[in-house]
């Protein structure tokens, strides 16, 4: 089976390309803007056309789609997005290949949902911010496309290659500094949000499944558990053997709070930093994920606990 991989150096494709290279069934092509990928396509800039020739050249059996931005401003968001995926969908349709396209789509484009629920495929999209706008639009596309194609959602992905600038590889810094610096407190902030955290290496293996499925449509990619934000940093606080006590800095629903590892300001004209989980999803997301067991076969395997020891090893290995 040949495997057109999009994206293959992000952090989700990093490790989409190793679960398709550990199958020997699979022959692996990446495309992408770097020069380590084999084909050099900037899918934000690139044309249908240019593409379109690649793949009757390459003529792969599946496209895996991993690109794309998480920072920025609309414009920026909606060229990585969303234009990008409406090149690949043209593309996909003018070529003879008939690959079909595996899209890796957010939790995000679900937005706020009500705490306590579980949210399934079926629920209305109200993305609470432009990045889960960008996403849901390009989903809408390749619904809309006629291809041959599936959208896993993805919901909070962790464990090794965390990005440091996400919830929990910010609070794996804090701690890290922390313990580097002898403190025997920590004062955190934002720590309220519930997600549902999935490990980046169980979202590889949703992938490679339907990669090789006849699934269409969307379907959900979590734990199917809400995890509370000041749980996960008592967990990743003993998996650190970090002894220290942990202060919480939230302040009342609504009001700015300090993004994790940065003290409240001193003075009430200080500058306040935005709440630390700008997804637009509010304080509650958790994941139905039936869908994903009964269609692709697939259940998460790896616990939170393994996820953060992944990222704290990480952490660590820069004091």
């Amino acid at each position: 089976m040949r495997v057109l991989l999009i994206g293959a150096n992000g952090y989700i494709g990093r490790f989409v390309a190793d679960r398709l290279l550990a199958d020997p069934a699979v022959q692996l092509t990446a495309l992408g803007r770097g020069d380590d990928a084999d084909v050099r396509f900037d899918l934000a800039s690139g044309s249908p056309g240019a593409l379109t020739r690649f793949l009757d050249a390459v003529h792969p059996g599946v496209v895996v789609n991993c690109a794309g931005a998480t920072r920025g401003g609309a414009r920026e968001l909606t060229r990585h997005n969303t234009v990008a995926v409406a090149t690949v969908c043209e593309a996909l349709r003018r070529s003879g290949c008939g690959a079909r396209l595996v899209q890796i789509g957010c939790s995000a484009e679900y937005g706020p949902s009500q705490p306590g629920s579980s949210t399934a495929e079926d629920a209305v999209p109200r993305p609470g911010g432009p990045y889960g706008v960008s996403k849901l639009a390009a989903t809408e596309l390749v619904l809309g496309s006629g291809l041959d194609a599936v959208v896993l959602r993805v919901f909070s992905p962790a464990g090794p290659g965390t990005p440091a600038g996400s919830p929990l590889g910010r609070l794996a810094e804090a701690m890290r500094r922390a313990m580097q610096s002898g403190d025997g407190e920590l004062k955190l902030g934002g720590l309220g949000a519930q997600r549902d955290f999935v490990d980046v290496r169980d979202v590889a293996r949703a992938v490679h499944a339907a990669s090789l499925s006849a699934a269409q449509g969307v379907i959900n990619i979590g734990s199917g558990r809400a995890v509370r934000l000041r749980d996960a940093a008592a967990v990743l606080a003993r998996v650190a053997g970090y002894g220290g006590a942990l202060h919480e800095l939230d302040g009342p629903p609504g009001a700015l709070r300090p993004a994790i590892g940065h003290p409240r300001p001193d003075s009430d004209h200080g500058p306040q930093v935005a709440y630390p989980y700008p997804d637009g999803c509010g304080s509650w997301q958790q994941a139905d994920v039936r869908t994903a067991r009964d269609r692709l076969g697939w259940r998460p395997r790896i616990g939170l606990e393994e996820s953060l020891a992944d990222i704290w090893m990480e952490a660590a290995c820069r004091i």
